[in-house]
C-alpha cells in the first residue's frame, strides 16, 4: 500500500511540474490603464482611407489635416507586431493622451510574461516628418531590450509611412498634437 501511495505522489508531483513548465508565469510589471481598445482590421482600413480622401481633398492652400485614433493605433501595431516571428510585445493598446503615446502590452521572455509600458513623444524632424522618441520603457521585472528605443522608433515610422506614404508624396507635417483618444497632424503638400 505505501509503495503505491508513494508512486502515485511522486507521478503527481512529476505531472504537475511538467504542468509548470509548460505554462508561462505572469510576473506582473506596469498597471494596465483602465479599458480595452478594441482591435479590428476595419479601425486599419479606416486609417488608410481616411489618409487618401484627405490628400485627395486638399485644401486649395495645400493644406492636410490627418487624424488618427487610438483604436487605429492599437489595431495597426496589434497585426504588425502579430506578423513577426517573435514580436517585441503582443497584445498592444496605445493610448492618446497629454501630447504622449502611451503603449501597453506584454511581453515573454522564456517562460515569464510582464506588463510592459512605453512611453513615447511624437515631434517634427528637419523635413516634415515625424520625430520618434522613447521617453520610458517598463518592462517590469524583465530586462528591456537593448534596441527597444531603436526597434520602436523603426516601427512607428513605418506604420506612418506604411499607411500615410503611398498617398502623401511631398507631405511635410507643420504640428503633431495629442490628446483625448486622437493624434492630429496638420501640414502642408508641396
Amino acid at each position: 500500500m505505501f509503495k503505491k501511495n508513494k508512486f502515485q505522489i511522486l507521478f503527481t508531483l512529476f505531472a504537475l511540474l511538467l504542468s509548470t513548465l509548460a505554462c508561462t508565469m505572469n510576473i506582473g510589471g506596469p498597471e494596465y490603464v483602465e479599458g480595452t481598445i478594441p482591435v479590428s482590421e476595419q479601425a486599419v482600413q479606416s486609417m488608410q482611407d481616411n489618409f487618401k480622401a484627405a490628400f485627395l481633398n486638399v485644401a486649395s492652400d495645400g493644406t492636410v489635416i490627418l487624424t488618427i485614433t487610438e483604436e487605429q493605433l492599437t489595431s495597426y501595431l496589434h497585426y504588425k507586431f502579430a506578423a513577426q516571428n517573435n514580436p517585441l510585445i503582443t497584445d498592444p493598446q496605445v493610448f492618446l493622451q497629454n501630447n504622449k503615446m502611451e503603449i501597453y502590452g506584454k511581453a515573454t521572455q522564456g517562460y515569464f510574461i510582464a506588463n510592459v509600458k512605453i512611453v513615447v513623444s511624437v515631434g517634427i524632424n528637419e523635413e516634415g516628418q515625424p520625430r520618434i522618441s522613447i521617453e520610458s520603457t517598463d518592462f517590469g521585472p524583465l530586462p528591456a531590450p537593448k534596441e527597444i528605443n531603436d526597434t520602436l522608433s523603426a516601427l512607428i515610422e513605418e506604420a506612418y509611412t506604411g499607411a500615410v506614404g503611398p498617398v502623401a508624396t511631398g507631405f511635410r507635417i507643420q504640428q503633431i498634437g495629442i490628446r483625448d483618444g486622437f493624434m492630429v497632424m496638420a501640414g502642408k503638400v508641396r
